[in-house]
């Protein structure tokens, strides 16, 4: 049987894909730069999602004042893993937790229809100290899904929840090494 606190993601033999929901402006810069540029902000925490559907819970399917534009930002997976063997749980000691570079919490991945599962997607917040390699370094590339999230957002509302699931990117079980799998379990 899996673990509920098994990472779900698409990847690649390098990169994995996270994704993130950002005012039109932060994306619209970003894209045309090919890179996170002002107006995203260097100086503050950026929380980045391997779920798909959590993100799509967080922000409303892009419909949340600010999160209006969701970005596939592929990075490397030594850089995903070098932020995880950064990080403190935010259930954790709230001295490390205050020390770590970066925050990971665990909470209730969702359905396509928004629902709480039994298992759970990891929320990584690469904070102040790493963002510049998160954007400078780790990302490989930057790609606008909100056209597909709009879509896929339509057709849950009329009744096509099956519809909108293959609009959905494939996410399988992360292969995590043992000792950051130890650490980041609750």
């Amino acid at each position: 049987m899996a673990s509920p606190y098994e990472i779900r993601a698409d990847f690649d033999a390098r990169t994995i894909v996270v994704y993130q929901a950002y005012a039109p402006a932060i994306a619209d810069a970003a894209l045309r730069a090919g890179r996170f540029t002002a107006p995203f902000s260097f100086n503050r925490m950026t929380w980045i999602k391997p779920s798909f559907l959590w993100l799509m819970h967080r922000s409303n399917w892009a419909r949340k004042s600010g999160q209006e534009r969701i970005l596939a930002v592929r990075i490397t997976r030594d850089g995903w893993e070098e932020a995880l063997a950064s990080a403190a749980l935010t259930t954790g000691d709230p001295a490390a937790l205050a020390k770590a570079a970066v925050h990971v919490q665990w909470d209730p991945e969702r359905s396509v229809r928004g629902a709480a599962l039994n298992h759970y997607s990891i929320q990584v917040g690469v904070g102040r100290h790493l963002i510049r390699a998160f954007a400078e370094e780790w990302t490989v590339s930057l790609t606008d899904l909100t056209p597909q999230v709009r879509k896929a957002a339509d057709l849950i509302q009329s009744g096509g929840a099956a519809k909108a699931q293959r609009l959905l990117p494939p996410e399988r079980a992360y292969p995590l090494p043992a000792d950051l799998e130890r650490r980041l379990r609750p």
